[in-house]
């Protein structure tokens, strides 16, 4: 990609695509500049027809061209189509010599998440420079010749022309109309989808909506190192301006609102933040800015937090090449400007500019205040003043980002709706399209003060997807008569916590693949996108190198056991019906499916689990029961089978090794019948350890 380099030192990174007509029909217009947008066009060029993209942004990718070079990949196996041919052209880009500027590539190595970030037998490269994303983009559009309208907003009043059920053109603030067949909302905001009078939702749905544990309010939960608590800040903080009394009033930055009740819905979003672009190589350092209307009592939280030990400013400082960092938000009070962005989904141009600018003037505080504030601990200090913007980065915007990490606004509420519940695998996800893998990640929402009368972070989620798992086809389309011609790769109908997954950059790619090849299929065939046939769909999906189902060794890992190759009946604890407070865990080396799963130790009989099945004949079976011993389990599990002929309880010893195999311990043999509900429960009930689910077997006893 020598290109790349010639491009920018001309100057002609923006002029790479230069439009010459406006006017003419489209097969499909796709709105928005990210990276699923760009996919979405080449894909429609690819099967033969015309693409245009419009959008707002003057630089093509969103966020993976915005600072996001720490590339959330979840598991890579799964990544396919164009997403995967994005990163091949970035590890081409960087096996040329001309790539390493400020550091050679032996010095830099395979840095990654667990996984070498240059990937040589794939020959794909997952982190990697802003630069160097924006310019892969443009590439693509380059090669397939799809013209860029850029800087050009959608008129959110009167900008869409429908005829019926179907849109027929779109217009922009500037006057211009753009008239299509196929129509792809690519925007993080979903503004296209909106204005077209299509469902959505903003905010977090209470868990009795979709039957969901893990959205809504999250009042107590503490999964990350993102709050005040024993994994962060273990010394309680006063959110007063005098410590410990109220009638001082609030530090700033802190909500005297009440949260909600755990497990409420509200309109509330999680936290926006710039992925920001630093280097301490000093030949190309810009120092950090003082930024205008810089204000030092923001951060009094921050020094609290300091001085209550906090020490963890650099954890997310991730190396990507040439001394540069993608550096994101980590602990109490970083990056994530939290609370400041509820009202970005819904709100006028005008205000969002307001939104955007508040959180830039927040950001480059935040850093100016650590890197020159006398009271922060001198050698945090010392430390930050090492940093700064990387010089030869958004080049035209002052070295800082041009894109904030938009983690969610509107979320379409499409023919099929994405919840924990297919992410986790307890209900089967129809006609997938691609494929996810990253933990249901949701950062904070709000900074309130406790009942106790600290202050608290209230949100942020992490919770394992247990391998890979299917995204619905109907998760792009909305409802039947809604909007017969428009597909939705980036706003995808989905819950808050299920979006939390979906949202990772390379899913969007995949989104954006797929939703093309549908509109493509719709056009060849004259239907609405809600009716484009699934298994014609899939075919042509496989033939182009997405990936729509995991195979069993990506599925489980080295560790997992196909419950496929158990006899009998298998009920994982994905399948489980719980109550309380459970976690998913893989650390076990051997266990059956993707995971299993253990309650918080609390021994106060209000976690339990049930597995349910139906057996197909009457009859006696052997119940087996599977659990990852280790010496921190309860040695007095209480287990209850529940059969034709009643109810049997035991008592299992986690501590010690399962005798079949290592994995099952048997329950016992006993009748069942097709008409009553099979069932094993557990509980943590006078329990002396933490309790383990893993699977639940039935295996026909032969007379």
């Amino acid at each position: 990609m020598k290109w790349m380099s010639q491009l920018l030192a001309c100057g002609l990174f923006l002029l790479l695509v230069v439009p010459k007509a406006q006017g003419k029909e489209y097969d499909v217009v796709v709105y928005g500049g990210t990276s699923g947008a760009v996919t979405a066009a080449v894909q429609a060029k690819r099967l033969g027809k015309t693409a245009v993209i419009v959008c707002p942004d003057t630089h093509l990718g969103g966020l993976s061209s915005g600072g996001l070079g720490w590339t959330d990949t979840g598991n890579k196996a799964v990544i396919g189509g164009l997403a995967r041919e994005f990163y091949h052209r970035v590890w081409k880009h960087y096996q040329t010599p001309d790539a390493w500027k400020w550091q050679q590539r032996k010095d830099y190595g395979d840095k990654g998440q667990g996984t070498p970030a240059i990937d040589g037998k794939q020959r794909t490269m997952w982190i990697f420079e802003p630069h160097v994303a924006e310019a892969v983009f443009d590439e693509f559009v380059k090669e397939y010749e799809i013209p860029v309208y850029r800087d050009e907003w959608l008129d959110r009043k009167s900008g869409v022309t429908k005829d019926g059920d179907r849109i027929t053109a779109i217009k922009t603030l500037s006057g211009k109309t753009f008239q299509g067949k196929m129509f792809i909302d690519a925007t993080y905001e979903g503004d296209l989808l909106a204005t077209a009078g299509v469902s959505y939702h903003v905010g977090r749905e209470a868990n009795s909506v979709y039957g969901e544990e893990w959205n809504g309010v999250q009042t107590g939960v503490l999964h990350h190192r993102h709050h005040f608590g024993p994994n962060a800040v273990k010394e309680k903080i006063s959110p007063y301006k005098v410590p410990g009394d109220p009638a001082s009033g609030l530090l700033p930055r802190i909500s005297g609102a009440d949260p909600g009740k755990y497990g409420s819905g509200d309109d509330k979003i999680q936290a926006y933040c710039f992925r920001m672009c630093l280097t301490n190589h000093d030949e190309n350092r810009v120092p950090f800015p003082k930024p205008e209307g810089y204000d030092p009592a923001q951060y009094e939280l921050l020094l609290r937090i300091y001085d209550a030990g906090w020490r963890q400013t650099f954890a997310k400082f991730d190396p990507i090449p040439n001394f540069k960092t993608d550096t994101n938000n980590h602990g109490p009070m970083s990056t994530d400007n939290i609370g400041y962005n509820y009202d970005y989904p819904e709100a006028s141009y005008e205000r969002r500019k307001e939104i955007i600018k508040e959180h830039e003037t927040y950001q480059k505080g935040w850093l100016y205040f650590i890197a020159n504030d006398p009271r922060v601990p001198k050698e945090v200090q010392q430390k930050m003043q090492k940093w700064g913007l990387a010089k030869d980065e958004f080049t035209d915007n002052g070295n800082w980002p041009h894109q904030l990490y938009i983690r969610e606004a509107r979320r379409m509420i499409g023919e099929f709706v994405m919840t924990e519940n297919e992410l986790l695998k307890k209900k089967p996800t129809p006609d997938s399209v691609g494929m996810g893998s990253y933990t249901m990640d949701s950062h904070n929402v709000q900074r309130y003060v406790t009942p106790e009368g600290y202050v608290q972070n209230e949100g942020d989620i992490g919770v394992s997807t247990r391998g890979p798992y299917e995204i619905a086809y109907g998760s792009l389309v909305p409802k039947k008569g809604e909007c017969a011609n428009l597909l939705v790769p980036v706003c995808v109908s989905s819950s808050h916590i299920a979006f939390g997954s979906i949202r990772m950059e390379p899913v969007f790619m995949i989104l954006g693949h797929s939703a093309a090849t549908a509109a493509a299929i719709a056009l060849d065939q004259k239907l609405d996108v809600q009716d484009v046939p699934y298994d014609q769909l899939k075919t042509q999906l496989i033939k182009e190198g997405q990936i729509l189902e995991a195979p069993a060794e990506v599925k489980y890992g080295s560790n997992g056991i196909n419950p496929e190759t158990l006899k009998g009946i298998v009920v994982d604890d994905a399948q489980a019906k719980l109550t309380g407070l459970w976690q998913t865990s893989r650390s076990a080396k051997k266990y059956v499916a993707s995971g299993y799963s253990h309650e918080s130790n609390t021994r106060d009989g209000k976690a339990a689990a049930r597995f349910e099945t139906k057996v197909p004949q009457a009859g006696r079976y052997e119940v087996r029961y599977a659990y990852p011993p280790n010496s921190n389990r309860s040695s007095q599990v209480k287990v209850t089978v529940q059969h034709a002929g009643g109810s049997t309880s035991k008592t299992i010893d986690q501590r010690q090794t399962p005798p079949l195999e290592g994995v099952f311990i048997s329950l016992g043999e006993f009748e069942f019948t097709p008409d009553k509900t099979a069932a094993v429960e557990v509980t943590n009930a006078d329990a002396n350890g933490y309790v383990i689910i893993d699977a639940v077997q039935w295996i026909p006893v032969k007379e």
